[in-house]
C-alpha cells in the first residue's frame, strides 16, 4: 500500500461572492484536478443559505482519493482538505486553487496516513 497525505487548507479573507458560488469552486476543482492528472470519479455541490448561513459544499471524489472544499460567506473562510497518494503534487493543485479563487491568507497543514 502507498502512503497518503491529507492536506488541510485553511483560508481566510475570502470574497463572499467566491464564498457562495458553488458552481465556480465545482469548476475549479474539477479543472485543476483533471489538469494535474487526477481521475475525477464523481462530483457534487450544494448551496447553503435558505435555513442555514451562506456557503457551500463542493465534494471531488478522485481514483486517487478526494478534494473536498466548504465555505463559510459570512465569516469569509473557506476549509479544503486534499487527500491523496504522497507522491501527488500538492503544491502544484494547491497554487491553482489559491490563483483561480483569488485565495491570499492561507495555512497549510499535512498529516501523514498510513
Amino acid at each position: 500500500m502507498k502512503s497518503f497525505k491529507h492536506t488541510i487548507i485553511d483560508c481566510k479573507g475570502v470574497s463572499s461572492d467566491i464564498c457562495k458560488n458553488d458552481k465556480l469552486i465545482l469548476e475549479t476543482i474539477e479543472n485543476v484536478a483533471r489538469k494535474n492528472g487526477l481521475n475525477v470519479i464523481n462530483a457534487s455541490r450544494y448551496r447553503f443559505g435558505h435555513n442555514s448561513p451562506d456557503g457551500c459544499t463542493v465534494f471531488v471524489m478522485l481514483d486517487e482519493s478526494h478534494i473536498s472544499l466548504h465555505t463559510y460567506a459570512e465569516e469569509g473562510r473557506i476549509a479544503i482538505d486534499l487527500f491523496m497518494r504522497e507522491d501527488i503534487n500538492r503544491n502544484s493543485i494547491i497554487n491553482e486553487i489559491k490563483e483561480r479563487l483569488n485565495l491570499k491568507d492561507i495555512s497549510i497543514k499535512e498529516i501523514s496516513r498510513f
